[in-house]
C-alpha cells in the first residue's frame, strides 16, 4: 500500500510542478495508478466512467448558475445593490461599509460564486466607499472576506461539486449553509462595528453619526433592491416553495437573469456573446477538474488507499476535536497553493472516509469544507479573491492579505465554533425534513 500512496503523490505533484492542468493532472494520476497497479481494461472502463459522471443529473445545476453569474456580471445589479442599501447600512455604526457584507450576502444568494460576488459587489462599492473618504483598509479587507459568502450562502457551486462527488443530497446541503452563512456575515459587520468604534478615523468626519434616512429615501431604496430580490425568489423562492429542484431553479434564475438585463437594456449582441464565450470556458475547466478528480477518486477506492489512510488517522488516536484542527490547518496549508475547486477534488476521496468513520455528518462536513475553501480564497498566494480584488484595485497581493487577516481568524474561529455546536449547520435541514 506504501508504494500505491507514494506513486500517487510523486505522479500527482511532478504534472502539478510542470505545468499540466489540475483536471488533466488528476485523471492522469489515476490512470496511471490502474495502469501500474492493476490489469484491468482502461480503454472501456475510463470511457465508461467519463459517460457517467458528466452526464449526471445533479451537475445540470451548475453550468446554469455559471451561466447566470455570467448575465449578472454584465447588468447594472451592483450599483443598484449600493444605492438600495446605503440608507440601510447608515442606521449602523460602520456606516456605508457594511454594504459590502449586505450587498456580498445578498448576491451570494443570487450567483453561487465567491469569485462572482466578490467582482459585482467590489466593482461599485470600493470605488465610492473610498470616493466618500472611508479608510481603504477597512473596505478592501471586508470585500475580501464577505466576498467569500458566495460559497457558503445557498445556491452554492462548490456544494454542488461536494454533493455531487461525496454522494450527499444538494438540497439538503443548500438549507444547511443558511444559518451558518447569515451567522458568519453577522460576524463580519460585528467586526465591522467594534473596529470602527475603537478607530473613529476610519470613516470619513461627516458620516461618523448614524443618519436616518427620509422615507423618500427608503422608499427608492426598496425600488433600487427589486431586481436583487426578484432574483432570489427566482432561484431560492422557487425551490423551497416546492416548484422546482435545485436544477430547475438554476434555470428559473437565468431567466430571471435574462428578464433584468433585458429590462436594464443591457443584453446587446456583444454581451450575448461575452456571456457564452464565458460560460463555455468555466464550464469546461470545471468539468474537467470534476472528471479529473472522480477518476482518480475511482481509482484510489479501487485500489483502497481511503480505507487505509482511515485506518492510519484512527491509529493516531485522534479525538474528533483535534482531528477537525488537523484539518483545518491541513486545508489551510493547501489553500496556499491550491483553488477552492481543486482542493475539495482532490482531497474528497481521502478525507471523506476518514470523516464518516469519526462519526461526523456528511452535511456537516459539507458546511465545514465550504467554510475551510472560503479560508482558502483569501489566504496568498492563490487565494483567488486576492486576486479578484487586486484586478479592481490594482494594490500588491501582500497588502490585500494584511488587511484581509482580520477576516481570516473570524472565520477560523466560526469554524471552530461549528465544530463545537454541529446543530448551527444540522438544525435547519433536519427540521425541514421531520
Amino acid at each position: 500500500m506504501l508504494e500505491i500512496v507514494i506513486t500517487m503523490f510523486v505522479v500527482l505533484f511532478a504534472f502539478l510542478a510542470g505545468g499540466l492542468w489540475i483536471g488533466w493532472t488528476l485523471a492522469v494520476t489515476g490512470t496511471v495508478l490502474l495502469a501500474v497497479f492493476r490489469d484491468i481494461p482502461l480503454d472501456k472502463l475510463l470511457a465508461q466512467y467519463t459517460w457517467n459522471i458528466l452526464t449526471t443529473q445533479e451537475l445540470l445545476a451548475l453550468p446554469l448558475f455559471i451561466i447566470m453569474g455570467e448575465i449578472l456580471f454584465r447588468t447594472r445589479l451592483s450599483q443598484t445593490l449600493f444605492r438600495g442599501l446605503s440608507p440601510w447600512a447608515a442606521l449602523l455604526p460602520g456606516r456605508l461599509l457594511h454594504v459590502n457584507v449586505i450587498g456580498c450576502t445578498i448576491f451570494a444568494a443570487i450567483s453561487g460564486s465567491s469569485a462572482a460576488t466578490t467582482q459585482v459587489v467590489g466593482r461599485i462599492s470600493l470605488s465610492e466607499l473610498l470616493k466618500r473618504g472611508y479608510s481603504k483598509d477597512v473596505a478592501v479587507g471586508s470585500l475580501a472576506g464577505a466576498g467569500t459568502l458566495g460559497f457558503l450562502i445557498p445556491p452554492s457551486n462548490i456544494m454542488i461539486i461536494y454533493g455531487v462527488l461525496g454522494d450527499v443530497s444538494i438540497a439538503k446541503l443548500f438549507t444547511a449553509g443558511f444559518i451558518p452563512g447569515f451567522l458568519l456575515a453577522g460576524c463580519f459587520m460585528g467586526w465591522i462595528m467594534l473596529h470602527t468604534a475603537l478607530k473613529p478615523e476610519l470613516i470619513p468626519a461627516n458620516e461618523r453619526k448614524v443618519r436616518v434616512a427620509t422615507a423618500a429615501e427608503f422608499l427608492t431604496s426598496i425600488r433600487e433592491l427589486g431586481p436583487a430580490v426578484f432574483l432570489i425568489l427566482c432561484v431560492l423562492g422557487s425551490m423551497y416553495g416546492g416548484l422546482a429542484t435545485p436544477s430547475e431553479a438554476a434555470a428559473v434564475g437565468v431567466l430571471g437573469a435574462l428578464a433584468v438585463a433585458g429590462v436594464q437594456r443591457e443584453l446587446s449582441k456583444a454581451a450575448l456573446k461575452a456571456i457564452a464565450v464565458g460560460s463555455v470556458q468555466t464550464c469546461a475547466m470545471i468539468a474537467l477538474i470534476v472528471l479529473g478528480a472522480s477518476i482518480l477518486g475511482s481509482a484510489a477506492a479501487f485500489l483502497g488507499i481511503p480505507a487505509a489512510v482511515a485506518e492510519f488517522v484512527k491509529s493516531l488516536g485522534l479525538s474528533s476535536f483535534m482531528l477537525i484542527v488537523a484539518l483545518i490547518i491541513f486545508y489551510l496549508i493547501l489553500g496556499c497553493f491550491l483553488d477552492g475547486f481543486s482542493m475539495i477534488v482532490m482531497t474528497l476521496p481521502i478525507v471523506m472516509p476518514i470523516v464518516k468513520a469519526a462519526g461526523f455528518d456528511p452535511i456537516w462536513f459539507g458546511v465545514f469544507l465550504v467554510l475551510v475553501v472560503e479560508m482558502a480564497q483569501i489566504t496568498p498566494p492563490v487565494g483567488f479573491n486576492l486576486f479578484v480584488i487586486q484586478g479592481l484595485t490594482e494594490d500588491g497581493l501582500g497588502y490585500i492579505a494584511r488587511v484581509t487577516l482580520p477576516y481570516l481568524a473570524i472565520m477560523v474561529l466560526f469554524t471552530m465554533v461549528i465544530a463545537i455546536f454541529p446543530d448551527i449547520a444540522l438544525w435547519l435541514p433536519r427540521y425541514l425534513s421531520s
